[in-house]
């Protein structure tokens, strides 16, 4: 069975997507949402996965530092972006890494080649936003590029977490 629920967040409304055991879709305004899944789920704000999305979003947006690993997540995607979304739970909160550097570390992890290209068109599909930090990944040499949500939504959610925006190079 999947549940869905909205949450009411200092962004505006997030929708979030559970099964009984994971998480599996969390989407911030101006996200797009897995609709085929959504109609699929109930809504159900009680579901034990959604309460622990809740309680995750109202620490994270109380300025409690939650990580990923506090609750069970199961994205769905390839296996190559699965990789990359377990890798991007490992960037702490408030700091940032570059798709560049994280293409660098899992390629020397698999022993293989892997562009940053790559790991930037497994971020940009990324289903459970925010929980799964893909806000915290900038170009090379500090470019505030790409978010699903719009910039503007990036730059909202890196401020939240402390980062100084003015070390960024921004497009806009």
């Amino acid at each position: 069975m999947l549940y869905r629920m909205h949450y009411d967040s200092p962004l505006g409304g997030i929708l979030l997507l559970a099964s009984e055991n994971a998480l599996m879709g969390l989407w911030l305004p101006g996200q797009h949402a897995d609709h085929t899944l959504l109609k699929q789920a109930e809504q159900r704000e009680n579901a034990p996965i959604l309460r622990q999305g809740r309680a995750w979003l109202d620490r994270y947006f109380c300025g409690r530092r939650p990580t990923p690993q506090e609750i069970p997540l199961d994205p769905r995607g390839s296996e190559f972006r699965r990789r990359v979304w377990q890798r991007l739970c490992r960037i702490p909160y408030g700091k940032l890494e570059t798709y560049g550097q994280i293409a660098r570390e899992m390629a020397a992890e698999s022993g293989g080649k892997m562009s940053a290209q790559a790991v930037g068109g497994a971020v940009g599909h990324n289903p459970i936003s925010l929980i799964i930090p893909c806000h915290r990944v900038i170009g090379a040499h500090g470019n505030l590029v790409g978010y699903g949500g719009g910039l503007a939504l990036k730059k909202r959610l890196l401020q939240y977490e402390g980062i100084d925006l003015r070390t960024l190079h921004d497009p806009q």
